[in-house]
């Protein structure tokens, strides 16, 4: 990453958590909800700017999840997939922004440091991606000149589609481990749970 690269860390917390059948977001993690885990980890990478979309089950994530330090922002199309919420996020993003990270809210084996490596590998790519041991995963890096694509991206996987579009232009940073578990099903979340406890 270049010396003073202004960088905006998003939490895309937005999802309507359909198989689950309840909202993710708000399922105990440690001492607090998930979503709270999520924004904790997003606040220790020291972001210049942290935007967080919410869409489904909005009112009762504000009531119950500590968002202070986020620009909030609310995606009424959650139900169109991930790219609606980075669409909807980057009218809010600071105009100032070099780059984008983006961070799953249901990802909780997501570290500070994994972003920091993320980061420093970087370079001066207009993406970036980790590379775990078993595959590409998230967090994902974008430069500012990539926002105009992002803000066009359609359903969960747009952004993938983009990487694969703009491969010639991503780099790929190793990361040690597997690619954290997402959260999507009751199973999911007590294999994440477990293993924290195992930790």
């Amino acid at each position: 990453m270049a010396v003073n690269e202004r960088v905006t860390g998003l939490v895309l917390a937005a999802g309507g958590s359909q198989r689950l059948g309840r909202p993710k977001q708000l399922l105990p993690y440690g001492d607090a909800t998930l979503l709270d885990h999520s924004l904790d980890t997003a606040r220790a990478c020291a972001f210049d700017q942290l935007v967080c979309v919410l869409g489904g089950g909005g009112d009762a994530i504000r009531d119950a999840v500590d968002l202070h330090g986020a620009d909030v922002v609310e995606n009424p199309d959650f139900g169109a997939g991930c790219s609606s919420s980075i669409a909807a996020a980057l009218s809010a993003v600071d105009p100032h922004a070099d780059v984008l990270v983006l961070l799953l809210a249901d990802q909780p084996g997501v570290t500070a440091a994994t972003v920091a490596a993320l980061l420093s590998g970087r370079g001066d790519a207009p993406i970036a991606a980790c590379a775990y041991d078993d595959g590409r995963g998230h967090p994902l890096a974008f430069a500012r000149g990539t926002f105009v694509e992002l803000a066009a991206l359609h359903g969960d996987k747009g952004v993938w589609r983009l990487l694969d579009r703009r491969a010639s232009d991503v780099v790929e940073v190793a990361i040690s481990g597997r690619i954290p578990r997402d959260i999507d099903t009751w199973e999911d979340y007590l294999a994440v749970v477990g293993e924290s406890s195992a930790a």
